[in-house]
């Protein structure tokens, strides 16, 4: 049985999380290059944003008994076969997976214009993954 509970402080801490960084939301690319300490804010956010959402899909696909995920990126995979998210979500959410990778492991320098287009773009697609969520815990 899915914790609700658990998913709902989950929940809770994406909103937190959101709330703080809409603060950066509307940065420039060239003030976000330039600014070393919003970048380790923004960055790290991002980062446990991310996290957080990985979290309430694999407790979701461990508690349902759905294929187990390769890797981050692929436990929204998993919610998108089970008809917990879109395609178009699942999209998004994977290519968030693989930036908060970069940011974890520093594979290679972090392209400003990545974490711009990110705040400019895609802060909306964590509220929708929200609201996926909820959904899918209701029926």
């Amino acid at each position: 049985m899915v914790d609700k509970l658990l998913i709902g402080r989950k929940l809770s801490q994406v909103d937190t999380y959101l709330g703080q960084i809409k603060e950066f939301s509307k940065i420039s690319g060239r003030a976000y290059k330039n600014e070393w300490k919003t970048q380790r804010i923004v960055e790290r956010t991002l980062q446990i944003l991310v996290e957080q959402c990985i979290d309430i899909a694999n407790h979701i696909i461990s508690d349902k008994g759905m294929r187990l995920p390769s890797g981050y990126a692929d436990a929204f995979q998993v919610l998108m076969e089970n008809a917990i998210i879109s395609k178009k979500l699942f999209q998004t959410m994977e290519k968030m997976a693989k930036f908060r990778n970069v940011v974890v492991h520093q594979y290679e320098k972090i392209d400003p214009a990545i974490v711009v287009s990110i705040l400019h773009r895609h802060l909306g697609d964590f509220e929708k993954y929200k609201k996926a969520i909820i959904k899918y815990l209701s029926s």
